[in-house]
């Protein structure tokens, strides 16, 4: 399965990246492939693409806070958690 995934959490700091690597051991760990975009202190990394997006079997979002309109819009028709 392919999956794609945000994080964020309201400081940006730690659980942000904590959390993506979470994800990422679990992905891996049950043979999926994924690419985890965190919304950080410093911005936005790993920044997901619409063509990484369209190819997903599934997104997480993975969050402590709330993304913009605008990007729960990139996710539209996804199955998400």
């Amino acid at each position: 399965m392919k999956i794609v995934a945000v994080t964020n959490c309201p400081a940006g700091i730690a659980h942000t990246y904590m959390v993506a690597e979470a994800l990422e051991r679990k992905a891996v760990s049950l043979g999926h492939t994924i690419k985890v975009e965190t919304q950080g202190a410093s911005g936005v990394e790993n920044h997901l693409t619409p063509a990484e997006i369209k190819a997903a079997d599934y997104v997480i979002l993975a969050l402590g806070r709330t993304i913009s309109e605008d990007d729960y819009f990139r996710f539209s028709g996804k199955k998400s958690s």
